[in-house]
């Protein structure tokens, strides 16, 4: 297997960009580090200045490169969270003439919120579950709404139909002890009610942060030839306090390079902290980069050629982009 700037993975700027919007969240999911993130000090409640989303957008259509292919708002909480998430999205749709994907919950995609995300120019709207029983949804998630989401997902599937829209539909579930018998089900019943996509996801460790998960991973992987991690040749984070990071799993911000405020994505993509962090994943050498050594989700990530991963499933929704939404 070669590891390197291949394919989609470009040295010259990012293949997507992961846009952290706000570290607030309405769920307290057992695989999320979440509850334990409020009680910490890195925890500050922040929300991304919409300013930084308007550089980052600028940065991004300025570039001739071509190399980035969507953008990704999601959040250490959830997305929709955001005051400004609207304005956010429609000045991302307007200027970065790239693919927008937002990630959430689907609480709050109720038809109002979801008529105005549709026309400010989501691509893909990739909406957590991890259960098809409500009492499943309830002792993964928190709480007893899946009735609720399941009606909002439903409902906008409705919208987008009639309205024409040529958005995509991505439901996620990460498979955990408590919802495997429910996979088939999950995938079947989803597909069936006009889902484009039925992520089944393998549980991870959030980068470490969730201990039991991680020594869990250790022990299974144990003896397995560590491989580089795929996310320093593939994506940015620009986190709610305004800093560019290298991992969307962290979340002690021990990933953090840089403010962007002072800095752009190419300096930071081409600079020499992202080429000695990649140096240290092909070397397999972690003295200066202890977060990624402590770290065990480096693998699940799939390089070109080694199987189906996320970028393989946006390209594929997305191919008739710009998707002239409305």
């Amino acid at each position: 297997m070669i590891y390197g700037f291949q394919k989609h993975l470009s040295a010259n700027y990012p293949s997507q960009i992961i846009i952290d919007v706000t570290q607030y969240c309405n769920l307290a999911c057992i695989h999320c580090p979440h509850s334990e993130f409020v009680k910490s000090k890195a925890f500050t409640g922040a929300c991304l200045d919409v300013n930084l989303n308007k550089k980052l957008v600028n940065e991004i259509a300025e570039d001739k490169t071509g190399t980035c292919q969507y953008l990704r708002y999601c959040a250490s909480g959830e997305t929709l969270l955001h005051p400004g998430i609207d304005n956010i999205i429609s000045y991302a749709g307007k200027h970065s003439n790239l693919k927008i994907n937002i990630t959430t919950n689907g609480i709050l995609l109720i038809e109002k919120k979801a008529n105005t995300l549709l026309d400010a120019g989501v691509n893909v709207f990739d909406i957590s579950l991890d259960a098809f029983r409500n009492e499943t949804y309830q002792k993964i998630r928190g709480k007893d709404l899946l009735k609720k989401v399941k009606q909002n997902i439903l409902n906008l599937i409705k919208l987008i139909k009639k309205g024409n829209y040529n958005t995509k539909i991505v439901l996620s579930f990460i498979e955990q002890p408590l919802n495997s018998n429910e996979k088939k089900d999950f995938k079947n019943y989803w597909e069936e009610a006009g889902a484009d996509f039925v992520v089944i996801r393998r549980l991870h460790s959030a980068g470490g942060a969730k201990t039991g998960i991680k020594k869990t991973m250790e022990e299974t992987y144990k003896g397995i030839n560590r491989k580089p991690c795929l996310y320093p040749w593939e994506r940015l984070v620009l986190t709610p306090i305004g800093t560019v990071g290298f991992c969307p799993a962290d979340w002690k911000h021990e990933s953090q390079i840089c403010s962007f405020k002072e800095n752009s994505i190419m300096e930071i993509w081409q600079g020499n902290f992202m080429n000695n962090l990649r140096k240290a994943h092909l070397n397999n050498e972690f003295s200066k980069f202890a977060f990624c050594g402590q770290c065990p989700d480096w693998i699940h990530t799939r390089w070109p050629g080694e199987g189906r991963a996320y970028a393989d499933m946006m390209i594929e929704l997305t191919l008739d982009k710009l998707m002239n939404n409305k």
